[in-house]
């Protein structure tokens, strides 16, 4: 594994605490920085979008069908977005998609304020969102590489969840005061007025000493990422258990609406408590794991299978709040695994295929909304809530299952070969 070379700022790190540590790295303080500016006003977007929908329709599968619009890019053209981050600057990718972004969310701020706004116009922003996501989602995950060493990875992946998941509770909460004194159009807008200070940002970012350099030019690179991926036992384990928990345990979205109001027979007041017991779930994951020195393909089957369990326990719990400690239990193995896997394919893999093999994690995690949504939402309407976490538990477990024999072998052959504990720990 290639170790970055940037320069290392030994007081300005001891400033912060250890769970803390990559905010020693200054290009990564200032990534993460416009990052939590932006994450707020995506959950707003997201908040506002689904409103917006429902307002102009009054029909739910619109609004599943505008959020799934969003991600069908990324399942039909996503491993083709990570060959091309391989091959340009990835900060200069990450430029023109927060570029783009923000226009996409100007525009529709514009027809919702002017009064003018019609189904399809959501419609198509929302799959030329999808289409930015293409690219934007493998080179942010792939420029954390560039603007941290391979020590701090775990951390610098959870510090961004981190701030995800802080402002998935923020966001949200904002937008529907919003919603309600000023309308969604101002949502939209103050979503476009967010990606400045990440463009500034990245404007400030030196990439002079880069990890990573784009990779050289040439045909067939898609296929290199999968071979790359598929010819090594641990990653392929690790992208095998991302696909499990991604297809048919993240559908939180289908599956807590149904537990508030059919199971428990509340309304959307306790689907807000369902949703904020797996967002400080998150949280606390994310803190958690920001605090790990090792990171290993055994953990992260450990966190599979916590997740598993979790979401074992949701689908028996006899009473709301019962169900709603099971769900942050669900937020905390979720966003462990969630960090852990994308760390782990990190420091597995060359710097010149973060990209693309971060483009497949991509692939299999968002680009498997389109079907996993519908699915767990028909196995939740034919059978209830408690059946579509059920699902959820038995593919988790039966994915770790499947997969442990080999990262047992993996265990044992590497036990004796001295690792880095700091770095990664394959034991």
């Amino acid at each position: 594994m290639t170790e970055s070379t940037e320069p290392v700022e030994p007081e300005g790190r001891r400033r912060w605490p250890w769970a803390l540590r990559s905010l020693g790295h200054r290009n990564y303080r200032i990534f993460i920085t416009g990052h939590s500016v932006s994450t707020i006003g995506t959950w707003m977007q997201r908040v506002a979008q689904d409103w917006l929908v429902l307002d102009l329709t009054g029909d739910a599968v619109d609004v599943g069908i505008a959020a799934a619009l969003q991600f069908l890019p990324v399942l039909l053209f996503g491993l083709w977005g990570g060959a091309f981050v391989d091959r340009w600057d990835r900060r200069r990718v990450i430029i023109c998609t927060q570029a783009a972004s923000l226009v996409l969310a100007a525009v529709l701020a514009g027809v919702v304020l002017s009064g003018s706004v019609e189904l399809w116009m959501v419609f198509g922003l929302s799959l030329s969102l999808g289409f930015v996501t293409v690219f934007d989602n493998p080179a942010r995950h792939a420029f954390v590489a560039e603007v941290t060493r391979p020590q701090d990875y775990v951390n610098a992946q959870a510090l961004a969840s981190t701030v995800h998941n802080l402002g998935r509770l923020v966001g949200p909460a904002v937008a529907g005061t919003l919603i309600a004194v000023a309308g969604s159009g101002w949502a939209f807008a103050i979503n476009a007025a967010s990606f400045i200070p990440v463009i500034w940002g990245l404007l400030l970012i030196d990439t002079s000493s880069a990890s990573a350099e784009p990779g050289e030019r040439k045909h067939g690179r898609v296929r290199e990422g999968l071979v790359y991926v598929f010819s090594r036992a641990e990653l392929r384990a690790c992208m095998i258990l991302v696909a499990a928990i991604a297809l048919f345990g993240q559908n939180f979205r289908a599956v807590l609406p149904v537990l508030a109001k059919e199971t428990f027979h509340g309304d959307s007041q306790t689907y807000g408590w369902l949703t904020s017991a797996l967002g400080v779930g998150a949280v606390i994951g994310a803190l958690g794991t920001a605090a790990t020195e090792r990171v290993s393909s055994w953990r992260l089957l450990l966190a599979g299978g916590a997740f598993g369990v979790a979401n074992a326990l949701a689908a028996v719990a006899p009473w709301l709040w019962v169900a709603m400690a099971a769900v942050m239990l669900m937020g905390i193995a979720n966003l462990a695994f969630n960090t852990l896997s994308k760390t782990l394919l990190q420091l597995g893999t060359e710097p010149s295929m973060h990209g693309r093999v971060m483009a497949l994690h991509g692939f299999v995690f968002l680009g498997t909304t389109p079907l996993g949504m519908p699915l767990i939402g028909w196995v939740c309407d034919q059978w209830g809530a408690r059946a579509g976490l059920a699902v959820a538990s038995v593919t988790a477990v039966g994915a770790a299952a499947l997969v442990a024999p080999t990262l047992r072998r993996l265990r044992a052959g590497t036990a004796s070969k001295p690792t880095d504990p700091t770095i990664l720990d394959q034991a």
